[in-house]
């Protein structure tokens, strides 16, 4: 009968200890399992997986070039000329912000910032909160009775 203080593990389940280096009767002796000569038969052998044996490496063969600025903000934009078609659709009224847009889906990400562009033209006074505004953007909007009010 088989209790928990007597068990045995399965046949087969344990393998003997491979002793490496314990003389030719062992059968892992002269070599040790590690072949003849070379890098990786000496002790202390690490490669890293970037080295290619002393060739030069890819990552000073391919030229450096070009510059990220960390601090560049990059923005969603809209056109002055779907603000009008928005308002010709009724779906907006004489005052829209970032938060109204991002709900009417004419903007997709609720984290990237807004700025307006000049691109088509704008018949109706509209108050327009963005976070930024083109030149021309600005222009049309204040031409067409509106306003531009920046917010960010």
């Amino acid at each position: 009968m088989k209790h928990i203080g007597n068990l045995n593990k399965a046949q087969g389940a344990t393998h003997k200890k491979k002793r490496i280096g314990r003389g030719a009767g062992s059968g892992h002796g002269g070599t040790s399992t590690r072949g003849h000569k070379g890098q990786k038969s000496r002790s202390g052998a690490t490669i890293p997986r970037h080295f290619e044996g002393g060739q030069m490496p890819l990552n000073r063969r391919l030229p450096k070039f070009g510059f990220t600025n960390p601090f560049r903000v990059e923005y969603q934009v809209l056109n002055v000329g779907t603000l009008q078609q928005l308002i010709d659709e009724k779906r907006i009224a004489n005052a829209v912000d970032f938060e109204q847009l991002f709900a009417l889906g004419v903007i997709s990400k609720g984290r990237v910032p807004l700025k307006i562009l000049g691109n088509g033209e704008l018949t109706s006074p509209i108050e327009v909160s963005a976070h930024a505004f083109s030149q021309s953007a600005k222009t049309k909007i204040e031409s067409a009775g509106g306003k531009a009010i920046t917010n960010g």
